[in-house]
């Protein structure tokens, strides 16, 4: 990262970019949330329709993950995709708005979390993991709101002024976000003190990550989850937070816990987890396959091994 400067930005650009987006929020919010959920969705068709190459890339993905599906079953999961995404604009801006109007029973129902949530009350560190699927936003927020103590890592925006209104959308309830490029020289103390610590953890780690299987391809993952587990014997427990229908509804799901024991004798500890953990968020997917950002770009690096053997009948022409 050190080896290229950052872009300097047009800050006048950035703001009016802000005003706009805040001006939005103001029309938005005379009108009640099933309204703009409603919109979204049409919003979202728009965009499977117009933007033909994250439309391809989903397209892609959706054909790789599940060959044994119909085309028409690929289309309609990916445009359903997009109007998820645009749907959790709003959930995101209004997710403030409704937690000082609606009771949490409300607006989700829990699956699974007793255990987590006991281990969480009891002080006992853990991390939590999830993807980018359904309202992934909320996983966390929820579970400040509960008093739990639970830290985020996140990427910043590239513009200050929106990330800065994000931010405190995000830590309204109370839960901390950490930036992503300083997360490092504060998990030990996170570690040791016993905290929640939150990733989203399908993101693509380049050619340094842990190849390891999901839905049936080699997916790079950052080593980052997988250390802190083994080191701290950290328990992990993975969850996904999933759209009922078209409303401000959800069900929040544990779908595994993976603890220190279950990997003591493994001889290659830090791969175990790593594919346990993409595993249990495969199985969250699979509940609904609609809700995931299929757009995104998982499976970008490919394995050395996977790359040579592609080279190989290229290569065996060449005399």
């Amino acid at each position: 990262m050190g080896k290229h400067k950052d872009k300097k930005r047009n800050l006048l650009a950035d703001w009016l970019l802000y005003a706009g987006l805040r001006i939005v929020i103001v029309f938005l919010s005379m009108s009640s949330i099933q309204h703009n959920l409603q919109t979204a969705c049409l919003l979202g068709r728009l965009l499977w329709k117009h933007y033909g190459r994250g439309r391809q890339r989903a397209l892609d993905n959706l054909r790789a993950s599940f060959p044994e599906k119909s085309q028409e079953w690929h289309e309609s999961v990916g445009r359903r995709s997009f109007e998820q995404l645009a749907m959790l604009m709003i959930d995101v801006l209004f997710t403030p708005r409704i937690a000082k109007t609606y009771k949490w029973s409300e607006i989700a129902r829990f699956i699974n979390i007793d255990r987590p949530k006991q281990m969480m009350l009891d002080g006992r560190g853990l991390l939590l993991v999830t993807a980018h699927y359904g309202n992934f936003e909320l996983l966390g927020y929820l579970m400040a709101a509960f008093g739990l103590k639970i830290y985020s890592i996140a990427r910043p925006l590239d513009n200050k002024y929106i990330n800065n209104y994000l931010m405190g959308v995000r830590q309204h309830s109370g839960q901390k976000i950490i930036d992503k490029k300083g997360a490092s020289d504060l998990m030990e103390e996170i570690a040791v003190g016993g905290y929640t610590l939150g990733f989203i953890a399908d993101q693509d780690a380049g050619k340094k990550g842990v190849f390891v299987d999901f839905f049936g391809r080699k997916a790079s993952t950052y080593k980052s989850i997988g250390l802190l587990a083994v080191t701290y014997n950290m328990p992990i427990v993975v969850g996904v937070t999933r759209r009922v229908g078209n409303d401000f509804f959800f069900e929040a799901h544990c779908t595994r816990i993976i603890m220190p024991e279950e990997w003591a004798a493994k001889p290659d500890a830090l791969r175990w987890v790593t594919q346990e953990f993409n595993k249990a968020i495969e199985d969250g997917i699979r509940l609904d396959p609609t809700q995931y950002w299929w757009l995104h770009r998982r499976w970008k690096t490919r394995p050395k091994e996977e790359l040579a053997q592609a080279n190989k009948p290229a290569l065996a022409g060449v005399k």
